[in-house]
Order: structure tokens, then C-alpha cells, then sequence
């Protein structure tokens, strides 16, 4: 597995609580998974936070399953991408998967509020959101970071299948 560090105070910062979160790169054909916040225009690759006594694998799926409704099979985690914000210091780990069926999501409220579901939709189009701006409430510092994170999570998944 790969390890990138895109901030330069990740490990100077040891005194932040940690989160690991996995998230499922999921192709089917032509297209990949991704979440997408109609009400905040927020573009995600589906995944979340591991919790206790759970293994990267069964995190996500159960993330992935939560947020978009699909259910997956992870294969392969390809990728570690690490950060700092506010008080975290995160690990975002990124695994290639592959659809096995379909089943109801369970998002959080929070999700549900700011309208997620799960969108189809090619390479190009999930880079060119990625690299664009959205009109999320969030601090910019963290959609912008979010942003970089998952281009390059996209590009290092790209990378791979040539």
C-alpha cells in the first residue's frame, strides 16, 4: 500500500487525536461510485470512520453500503492518505471494490439533511469535480482539503489500471 502525506504537519502534530476512515473506489463498466450532497454541491468517494473492534475491509463496506445503498466487496487497499485538521490528524484509506448487490442506505441525519446519494459517473467527470469548487457550508480549508485528498486518491486508483 502506498502512504501520502499531503500535510506537511501530519507528523509533527503527534498530540491529535487520530481518525481512520476507509473508503471504496467501486467501478462498474465505465463508471465509479461516488456520494454527492445535492444541497451543499459536495462530491465524496463513499467511506467513513472505523470503529472500534472493526477491520479496514468490514469498515468499508458497511460505509460504503450506509452512505450510497450498495453493497461491495473490497479487495484491495491500494492507498493510505494522510492529513491534519483541527484537532485530527486523519488516515484515509482507500480500497478498490466491486459491486455485489444493492441494499437500503442508512445515512446519518446529517448526511440525509444535505440530501446524499450515490452517483454514477466517469473518471473524467469524477476528476473535473474534484478539481472544481462546490457550495458546501463547510470551512473551505476543509472542502478544499477533501477535494485534494480524493483527486489524488482518483489519480493514484487511475494509475494503477494502466
Amino acid at each position: 500500500m502506498k502512504s501520502i502525506v499531503i500535510d506537511e504537519n501530519y507528523d509533527a502534530e503527534p498530540e491529535k487525536k487520530l481518525r481512520i476512515s476507509c473508503r471504496g473506489i467501486v467501478a462498474k463498466e465505465d463508471k465509479l461510485l461516488l456520494s454527492y450532497e445535492t444541497e451543499t454541491g459536495l462530491w465524496m468517494i463513499p467511506g467513513g470512520g472505523l470503529e472500534e473492534g472493526e477491520s479496514d475491509f468490514d469498515c468499508c463496506a458497511r460505509e460504503v453500503a450506509e452512505e450510497t445503498g450498495v453493497l461491495i466487496r473490497p479487495l484491495a487497499c491500494f492507498l493510505e492518505i494522510r492529513e491534519s485538521f483541527g484537532p485530527w490528524r486523519t488516515a484515509n484509506r482507500y480500497f478498490t471494490a466491486e459491486e455485489i448487490g444493492q441494499t437500503e442506505a442508512k445515512r446519518t441525519e446529517r448526511e440525509a439533511k444535505a440530501g446524499m446519494e450515490p452517483r454514477w459517473v466517469t473518471l473524467e467527470e469524477a476528476l473535473a469535480a474534484f478539481s472544481g469548487e462546490c457550495s458546501c457550508p463547510y470551512p473551505e480549508r476543509l472542502w478544499r482539503g477533501l477535494y485534494r485528498r480524493e483527486y489524488t486518491a482518483l489519480k493514484e486508483w487511475a494509475a494503477l489500471r494502466v
